[in-house]
């Protein structure tokens, strides 16, 4: 976000590749011996590789983005994420160049290291930083020039990260807003504030509506050689995975950063979501489908599958395959909420609701490639026709497949209530972990969210009605 953000980044990576050639050394050494290693020339290029991985790996998940603001636990995900990418590669390098001495100990060992060496270098880091910071070095004083909503936001985010390095000095705001214990004065007295204050940067954050001071400021700022970083007054609209392209020589700005915009990641998707729904289908539906289907036919009268019209991708309806969990002949083309103890619900639905097995024949979506194993869940058009009156972002969901469970539904947001405004209240809290998951999305989250999903119907407790 800084000026010495690509130095610190870089600074970083330096480290972090060092400590992957000195973790392969201790793990061949121990493994095996140093002369056995120089014999085996080639192992030099599974080193070379495993350096281009971790870098690769570590821009597409954002290892070491905004590290400053994150905790260490957070880091640490990372860090697993990282090392198992490396023992894969490593394990995939050994099988094809038949390697048959720097094996399981090989890989163990490396894994292990590797794993403790870049936790050391974050904590290391993260000590030292805070240390210098408390002995007033490398710290900068700062202001942020407009008092409005946005800089209110920015202050109150430095307020909760003392580690970025700033001294926060005041507002300096116009004649409208230039009131309050935190404000140094105006526009107008801005030449004698810094010069008073011994300011070192300065963030502009001001509204729309004042833009027309903005070429003063910058002339102010750049004749005592202030350091400037500008916040647009439009960035309010612009989620927090924006991204900022250059379309010949000109600056855009993308308000929404989707990963899965980009084919490569499309296709791995697509390829793990056909590989688990294969194995899903042969391992699992092919002896629990039969069973689930006797005791239905046993337990109500009427069809064992329930086909339903869902929003898919792009708002294109398709047929949502379930097992059914309700007494036939009732009106789904109004939406009724589903509750505790809803009378609508037969005896084994409310078995099959709550462990999520009702839900199981969507693989057979998967596979047809109108839904994936992880993504927003499809709306019934009912339901999506009731509450897209209230939010205008319901239709982001509908970028992406829709999924069997997902980031909402992990996080408890399945099912309705009776009441309308905690019906909407929730439908809100599920657009926003939607929409996060659609600008957050990694090959990694997935298998996170599918583990959860599996966990939480192992304990029974899916949060299903």
């Amino acid at each position: 976000m800084f000026v010495n953000k690509d130095s610190i980044y870089h600074f970083r990576l330096i480290f972090d590749f060092l400590f992957i050639a000195v973790s392969f050394l201790i793990a061949a050494i121990a493994a095996q011996s140093f002369v056995i290693l120089l014999s085996r020339d080639y192992m030099f290029a599974l080193l070379l590789i495993l350096g281009f991985v971790w870098s690769f790996t570590a821009n597409a998940i954002g290892f070491y983005e905004d590290t400053g603001s994150q905790n260490f636990s957070f880091q640490f995900i990372g860090t697993i994420k990282q090392v198992s990418a490396q023992v894969m590669f490593a394990i995939l390098f050994i099988f094809i160049s038949k390697e048959n001495l720097f094996t399981r100990n090989f890989i163990l060992y490396y894994g292990f290291n590797l794993l403790f060496f870049i936790s050391l270098r974050i904590i290391s880091f993260r000590l030292v930083v805070n240390y210098l910071r408390k002995k007033g070095k490398n710290v900068r004083n700062l202001i942020i020039i407009g008092a409005g909503e946005v800089g209110q936001n920015f202050w109150q985010m430095l307020g909760k990260n003392n580690q970025l390095g700033y001294h926060f000095l005041g507002f300096v705001g116009e004649q409208s807003t230039a009131s309050g214990i935190n404000c140094l004065g105006t526009l107008d007295q801005l030449t004698q504030i810094i010069q008073i204050h011994h300011v070192e940067e300065a963030i502009i954050a001001l509204p729309e509506e004042a833009a027309r001071s903005l070429d003063s400021v910058i002339k102010i700022c750049n004749i005592n050689a202030i350091r400037i970083h500008i916040i647009p007054d439009y960035f309010r609209f612009v989620s927090k995975k924006f991204k900022i392209t250059m379309l010949d020589k000109f600056p855009i700005i993308t308000v929404r950063d989707e990963p899965l915009q980009e084919i490569q990641w499309r296709i791995v998707k697509r390829v793990f979501d056909i590989l688990l729904s294969l194995i899903v289908i042969f391992l699992i539906t092919s002896w629990l489908f039969p069973i689930l289907m006797i005791i239905h036919k046993f337990s109500s009268r009427g069809k064992i599958f329930y086909i339903q019209d869902r929003i898919g991708k792009n708002n294109k309806v398709f047929k949502c395959y379930k097992f059914r969990t309700m007494y036939e002949n009732f009106d789904d083309k109004k939406f009724i909420p589903t509750t505790v103890d809803d009378l609508r619900i037969t005896r084994f639905g409310k078995f099959l609701r709550r462990s999520n097995l009702d839900e199981l024949p969507q693989v057979f979506n998967v596979l047809l490639g109108e839904m994936s194993i992880v993504g927003p869940r499809p709306h019934a058009i009912a339901y999506n026709e009731l509450y897209k009156e209230f939010f205008d972002e319901i239709k982001l969901r509908s970028l992406v497949k829709p999924g069997i469970t997902g980031w909402a539904q992990v996080h408890g947001l399945r099912g309705d209530v009776p009441d309308e405004e905690k019906n909407k209240e929730r439908t809100r809290k599920r657009i926003e972990y939607d929409i996060w998951y659609i600008e957050n999305w990694s090959i990694w989250l997935d298998i996170q969210i599918i583990l959860l999903t599996l966990w939480q119907m192992i304990k029974a407790d899916t949060k299903g009605i």
